[in-house]
């Protein structure tokens, strides 16, 4: 450190702070401490840094997968603004169960960050055990659970997936179906309930098809139908979990000479950029996937600079697109 304070020209607390608290360090300062950290191959001690400001400059997220690009834009956001603070983000990928989740989580408290993001709300009972003895603030995200850990942001999975549902019966289909997997994925089983609303509210009985537990695949959607055509002749539309299973679906009803819509309508969730390039493109839910990141470390940033107080749950909405497949 005193090498990269003599090269820039600066004392060791300039450097030190802008290793720390960049946003304290005039642009130019800082430009000079990198090139001059660069110059000597200057690597900082994390840890060491860590120990004696009690701070480690590193916030955790867990996420079910990095197989998928649905939390790719989510995670974009939250690193787009905690980079900009002078933040490092360490991305630890669980799976769907409880469980999986459980041993990430444990890995990543070991790394002793200032804060923890964490997909969903429901956690396995030592899982919950430990992020509360760790005594960091914690956001869960899209979700909107009635008791957060800490805070939340999100939407309601439910209230979407019954939006779309509703849709379809108002717009004249008369068996409506719900396909995706009945376990593995607390946000789908919230959605097949949305779905399950709609049905009742409009005195139609629900019809489920179940697809394997995640991560969804196009094939998955493309089973389905076969399975449909097979086991409920009668089904005219479906909400799928997802534009992944959807997109896959869309194929199937493509190969079996079915016309979407007219013999089969299709809706997914998500609003991937496929939705829209697909023929005929997908009618589909659109959330926030960046704006969920990027409000995720907002809340995080501002429960560890102790401005937001505990308890806060961002409802950051959601929007039916409708477009030709329905």
């Amino acid at each position: 450190m005193a090498d990269v304070a003599e090269i820039a020209d600066v004392s060791m607390i300039t450097v030190s702070r802008a290793l720390r608290t960049p946003e304290r360090v005039a642009p130019e300062t800082r430009l000079r401490v990198e090139a001059a950290m660069a110059q000597v191959g200057y690597v900082p001690d994390l840890v060491a840094a860590s120990l004696a400001s009690r701070r480690s400059r590193v916030v955790a997220v867990v996420v079910p997968t990095i197989g998928s690009s649905i939390f790719s834009d989510t995670i974009e956001g939250m690193s787009d603004l905690l980079h900009g603070r002078g933040y490092q983000l360490i991305i630890g990928a669980g799976s769907y169960d409880k469980e999986g989740s459980e041993s990430v989580i444990t890995t990543l408290l070991g790394r002793r960050p200032d804060g923890l993001i964490l997909t969903g709300s429901r956690h396995a009972k030592r899982a919950r055990r430990m992020i509360e003895d760790a005594r960091i603030p914690v956001v869960e995200m899209w979700e909107l659970p009635p008791k957060p850990i800490d805070s939340a942001v999100g939407f309601s999975n439910r209230a979407a997936v019954r939006a779309i549902a509703a849709g379809l019966v108002e717009a004249g289909y008369r068996n409506v179906a719900f396909i995706g997997p009945s376990e593995g994925d607390a946000r789908a089983t919230q959605r097949r309930q949305g779905y399950a609303d709609a049905m009742v509210r409009n005195g139609r009985t629900p019809i489920f098809i179940e697809t394997p537990r995640p991560p969804s695949q196009m094939e998955h959607g493309a089973a389905a139908v076969a399975r449909a055509a097979r086991e409920h002749p009668e089904i005219d539309a479906a909400c799928f979990t997802s534009d992944v299973l959807a997109i896959g679906a869309l194929f199937q009803c493509q190969r079996l000479g079915w016309k979407v819509p007219g013999r089969f309508a299709i809706a997914g969730f998500g609003d991937f950029e496929i939705a829209a390039a697909a023929t005929p493109a997908l009618t589909t839910v659109s959330v926030p996937r960046y704006k969920i990141g990027e409000e995720a470390a907002r809340l995080i940033l501002g429960r560890i600079d102790g401005e937001i107080p505990a308890g806060q749950a961002v409802d950051l909405g959601f929007e039916v697109i409708w477009r030709e497949s329905t």
